[in-house]
């Protein structure tokens, strides 16, 4: 196997991930952590298997270097957590929490997929217990998935789509006002919306969700036909200690997505305090999860969010070394800000998908039919020539499993990276790879996942994805902490069946990215802080 780079051997490979000292590599300072208090879960839904979980983010001061350039220092700062606020703080208090309820539902109005339901509990459980008034907010957008057999649905990751002419792997629908094109992980897919909403619309109302909430917190919830107005503040003066009040899809209203200060105002005034535990829209300033804020104190984070940011940012910016990161999915382009990002702090990194056709091509291979972003072929080299600046061992995969079509029964066979003929396109890594990638992966103490290694929709082309996530279950065993960071990366263990064994799967699509990116995130930004590390 060789690097992107230069020729290596796995026992150099050790060598480079297990220096630390490296000029080019970012240099992590440790800071003062005693504000910071753990905060007991146990019942709450939290496993003990998620080594990292605490009540605040570890603030860390992260200074970079680089050559010729001078260090840069960059904080995060914690968040104050609903583990924070006592009985005395809650107890009779209206607590207007903004969760991500945005689950998808078949024809019948039946939820498929009850993950995000089943990860708003634990907050919304440490409420009840502590006598809080519960008035739960979140939203609904429905898509329906198709790929070239058009057999899956899924649910598109919070709003992060655009209208856009679909022409990727041979074929192309031209986008109308419900064709809608998903730049985060799903790579060759048509997203087309069943709408979204405009007023009150019926197909999108969270009354489904009632039930699966109602047996999941062991208390009747009841359901408002609104998120505002007369009619809900009855409901809100009548809501017992320990009761639970779900208001209607606050996108009913334009107002939300356009953080109107005014409607943000009239969710607030029903609550006294705000908990936001939606990681899945913190990178939109919508009225729901960052204007409140400006008319609730405190505004903390919910357990789901901070065990998010306790991750993406905490471990990943102070990792166990040796530190891997796998990026996959179709276009460089979409994963230009992750891969810049984890350059900074990774000692390994792993590149799969379709974007390893556009690095192969930079490098004057011959690609054949695959996937390739000509205008990214310099951005490309770039990143090959920063990856060895730094230190950093870049893998590519040395074989690929190439096919004569996009499509699940296409013709395949498995070809050196050097070798792939006319006519055909890569849709997996190969088998050397997939032993290559688990090599370097059993030298690392923390590895974090985003992307898929191929088209994993397709059972021809999954054999890659699925193999990367039976090793990372396997290391999780052994004790290495292993990130899931999101998009289709988290449909691939959970389609193997190994979700629950690794240390954190992230609820988020474009909130995972954008932090992953080293993006602030409005939601997270609105949030009071803990304290300020001096230095």
């Amino acid at each position: 196997m060789a690097s992107a780079t230069a020729p290596t051997t796995l026992s150099l490979l050790k060598t480079a991930a297990a220096s630390t000292s490296t000029s080019a590599r970012a240099s992590l300072l440790p800071v003062s952590t005693s504000g910071l208090r753990a905060t007991s879960l146990r019942g709450l839904g939290f496993s003990a298997a998620d080594p990292l979980f605490s009540s605040h983010v570890v603030s860390k001061i992260r200074s970079f270097k680089s050559n010729g350039r001078a260090p840069r220092a960059v904080v995060s700062m914690a968040k104050k957590s609903v583990g924070d606020l006592t009985a005395a703080d809650l107890k009779g208090k209206k607590v207007f929490v903004r969760a991500d309820l945005n689950v998808p539902l078949d024809e019948n109005q039946k939820i498929t997929d009850d993950t995000r339901i089943r990860a708003a509990v634990p907050t919304i459980k440490y409420l009840i217990s502590k006598g809080a008034k519960v008035i739960l907010s979140s939203h609904l957008v429905r898509g329906i998935f198709l790929s070239s057999s058009g057999y899956r649905t899924i649910l598109c990751s919070e709003n992060c789509f655009s209208k856009e002419l679909l022409l990727t792997a041979g074929f192309g629908v031209e986008a109308s006002s419900y064709t809608v094109v998903c730049p985060y992980e799903l790579k060759c897919s048509l997203i087309i919306f069943q709408g979204r909403p405009k007023g009150v619309t019926p197909k999108f109302s969270l009354a489904p969700l009632v039930p699966r909430l109602s047996e999941l917190l062991g208390i009747q919830v009841v359901k408002a036909d609104d998120c505002i107005g007369p009619e809900v503040e009855k409901l809100v003066a009548s809501l017992p200690e320990g009761g639970v009040l779900l208001l209607e899809n606050v996108r009913f209203y334009k107002e939300e997505e356009k953080n109107e200060p005014e409607f943000a105002k009239k969710l607030a005034s029903m609550a006294d305090l705000y908990v936001n535990d939606a990681f899945g829209t913190a990178h939109r300033a919508h009225a729901s999860t960052e204007g409140v804020t400006k008319f609730l104190k405190p505004s903390v984070a919910g357990f789901l969010l901070q065990k998010e940011l306790d991750y993406l940012v905490g471990a990943v910016s102070n990792p166990k070394r040796p530190f891997a990161a796998i990026v996959g999915g179709s276009k460089v382009s979409s994963k230009i800000g992750v891969i810049e990002s984890l350059l900074e702090k990774c000692d390994i990194l792993l590149l799969g998908g379709g974007m390893i056709f556009t690095f192969y091509k930079a490098q004057g291979l011959t690609v054949g039919s695959s996937l390739v972003e000509e205008d990214k072929l310099d951005l490309a080299t770039t990143l090959l020539e920063k990856a060895k600046a730094k230190g950093v061992s870049l893998l590519l995969p040395s074989d690929v499993v190439i096919a004569d079509k996009f499509a699940p029964d296409a013709n395949s066979k498995t070809v050196p990276a050097s070798a792939i003929p006319d006519g055909w396109m890569g849709l997996d890594i190969g088998p050397e790879s997939v032993k290559t990638f688990s090599e370097a992966l059993g030298t690392t103490q923390t590895v974090i996942w985003n992307g898929p290694m191929g088209v994993f929709e397709f059972d021809k082309f999954a054999i890659g994805t699925e193999a990367i996530a039976k090793k990372l279950a396997e290391l999780s065993g052994k004790g290495v902490t292993t990130i899931i960071g999101g998009g289709d990366s988290v449909a691939a263990v959970e389609k193997v069946g190994v979700a629950d064994v690794m240390s954190h799967i992230s609820t988020g699509g474009g909130a995972s990215l954008e932090l992953l990116e080293g993006k602030e995130l409005p939601g997270v930004l609105a949030l009071d802080e803990v304290e300020r590390v001096a230095v």
